[in-house]
């Protein structure tokens, strides 16, 4: 038996910036490596990201990402899943915006794939150990 596939074709813009590895050496996006913790978006690299333990972070630390508007944050916390504090969670929540941690590397990967989508989405990378 022979199917017809449908297969749906896009384009990634150019203008979006893409993460293209992830290192205790640094954070490579585009032709840029950053040594450091970023905030990202599809278009900018935030890199006046504060130095923070992410047991620390609170909701005002996000505050230039989330004046952007985006749909989910996405938090990358190095070489292992930390957990944010509960109230940074549910901060997000009250505002309607989703937030997501995960490592850094599959931060990386998720940040691409829904800013390839044209998605409203942004990311703090944490540099791994």
């Amino acid at each position: 038996m022979v199917r017809d596939a449908a297969l749906k074709f896009t384009r990634e813009s150019s203008g979006t910036l893409a993460v293209h590895s992830v290192s205790s050496d640094g954070i490579r996006i585009n032709d840029e490596v950053w040594q450091k913790s970023i905030g990202l978006t599809p278009e900018a690299v935030l890199d006046d990201w504060q130095e923070k333990p992410v047991a620390e972070l609170v909701v005002e630390d996000f505050e230039v990402l989330l004046a952007l508007d985006p749909e989910l944050v996405i938090v990358g916390t190095g070489t292992r899943i930390e957990f944010p504090p509960r109230e940074l969670v549910f901060a997000f929540a009250r505002k309607g915006i989703g937030l997501e941690v995960m490592d850094t590397a599959a931060a990386a990967r998720t940040f691409n794939v829904l800013a390839g989508e044209g998605r409203r989405v942004a990311s703090v990378l944490f540099l791994p150990d």
